[in-house]
């Protein structure tokens, strides 16, 4: 199995807005030395929010430069709403949809997930979720 960190769009609006934290620091230290991986939620969160059409497009060159997975599946559907069951079961509620996507793929591919978001705390301790701690 690779080594692939995930960012999420946490770590990527912080970083292309020059944000200095941790997150945004190891993400540019490992640019080049580390496997870092896009999925298309992500890549679809982080361009939504770019206004201008020349940042637009140099943020999604830059973006699409890193390692890149599609993970719309009839699987990926099942599974994410599946740990969303899970974890309500167990008495946490999931917020958003796209996180517990984001979580599942990264659950079932054993990648890591670089984040920003407390969101994502619940599927590290209920479900084994791989976090980059920096």
């Amino acid at each position: 199995m690779r080594n692939v960190t995930i960012v999420d769009s946490t770590v990527w609006v912080d970083f292309f807005a020059g944000r200095s934290n941790p997150e945004t620091k190891w993400l540019d230290s490992a640019m080049g030395h580390e496997l870092i991986g896009v999925i298309d939620l992500i890549l679809c969160e982080v361009l939504e929010g770019v206004r201008e059409d020349r940042q637009f497009k140099e943020i999604k060159l830059q973006m699409l430069e890193f390692e890149f997975f599609a993970t719309g599946s009839l699987e990926m559907a099942m599974a994410s709403a599946e740990n969303c069951r899970k974890l309500r079961a167990r008495g946490f509620t999931v917020r958003k949809t796209i996180d517990c996507w984001i979580a599942t793929f990264c659950l079932r591919s054993g990648y890591g997930l670089l984040h920003r978001d407390r969101d994502f705390e619940t599927f590290e301790h209920e479900l084994g979720l791989k976090v980059m701690r920096v």
